[in-house]
């Protein structure tokens, strides 16, 4: 029996919540080239989809085996929903609106879950959760000042609103997926899935050379480096890793929880774009970032019903 370890969970939250943050940054350099946002997303998606069959066929070839029945429609749904479906909306939608607010928009993922537990499995969850997911919101809010440029775009709005959707289904389906299979197996084909949609939409055979070099932007303008290294970061470290690091953490902790700590990753973003391209950070903003993590501490505990072991893998 794999018991649960809510500890390491949060941890696995957090390190992929640093990591897509950071993946903010270095997807703004890689779009900087003349990768298009459907490229861009493909060849992300596909090179993600070959490290994780070739890890899988080096170190555990069990995760190969396809799924079957019920399992492979929910990984379906995985891929196509919680993959393909929340990139590209997301895309289509911080091109239409400011970033903060496509941001809080899509964020609002972590009601949705909560939402979803109480009122359609009937679980029971703690008033506290409710205050929690208010609270990061409104830190969220602020740490995107989305008082600048409050511009209605309903194509972006609708787009943002489905992103928002997508993002609480990965997390539900994954949570449920995860507790009946192997995380890496349910990653592994989810992503198989959504490389294959993506590569009828628009196929990375297609997509132009990335050779020569590009410059990193905002404070390192001066520092190059070649598009190809920058894309493959991309993948391993914005992609591989913090998608299977909160694959993993579903084993642990549940989706409630995980999509409310996840909203670290637009405040790391907000950190990041200081820090690195130049953008404002004022001490507002720094205490939004506050009233972000204080929801995160507060959801800790305030879902009431978690098996304490998982089923053998």
């Amino acid at each position: 029996m794999t018991a649960r370890n809510p500890r390491l969970g949060y941890v696995l939250v957090l390190v992929g919540a640093v990591l897509f943050g950071l993946n903010g940054g270095v997807s703004r350099v890689a779009m900087s080239t003349e990768l298009t946002p459907e490229m861009f997303t493909s060849l992300r998606i596909t090179g993600a989809t070959v490290a994780f069959v070739l890890y899988a066929a080096l170190f555990r070839r069990s995760a190969l085996r396809r799924p079957v029945g019920t399992q492979l429609l929910l990984i379906i749904g995985l891929g196509l929903v919680g993959v393909v479906a929340l990139q590209l909306t997301y895309n289509v939608a911080i091109t239409r609106l400011p970033l903060g607010i496509a941001l809080l928009i899509e964020y609002l993922a972590p009601v949705l879950v909560v939402l979803w537990v109480r009122f359609v499995r009937k679980e029971q969850v703690h008033p506290r959760m409710w205050l929690a997911v208010a609270l990061a919101m409104v830190g969220l809010a602020v740490v995107s000042r989305v008082w600048n440029g409050l511009t209605f775009d309903g194509l972006g709005v609708v787009m943002a609103l489905l992103a928002a959707v997508s993002f609480a289904a990965y997390f539900l389906i994954a949570e449920h997926n995860v507790g009946i299979d192997d995380p890496l197996r349910v990653i592994l084909w989810a992503f198989i899935v959504a490389a294959v949609v993506m590569n009828l939409v628009q196929p990375v055979w297609e997509s132009p050379g990335l050779g020569g070099t590009t410059s990193m932007l905002g404070r390192l303008d001066d520092v190059s480096a070649p598009p190809w290294l920058v894309l493959g970061w991309v993948v391993l470290l914005g992609t591989v890793a913090p998608f299977f690091l909160q694959m993993v953490a579903l084993r642990h902790i549940p989706a409630t929880i995980v999509t409310v700590v996840a909203m670290l990753e637009p405040v790391i973003a907000n950190i990041l774009g200081w820090a690195w391209f130049r953008e404002s950070l004022t001490p507002v903003q720094v205490l939004g970032a506050v009233a972000v993590l204080a929801g995160i501490v507060m959801a800790q505990t305030a879902r009431s019903t978690a098996p304490s072991v998982l089923p053998p893998q």
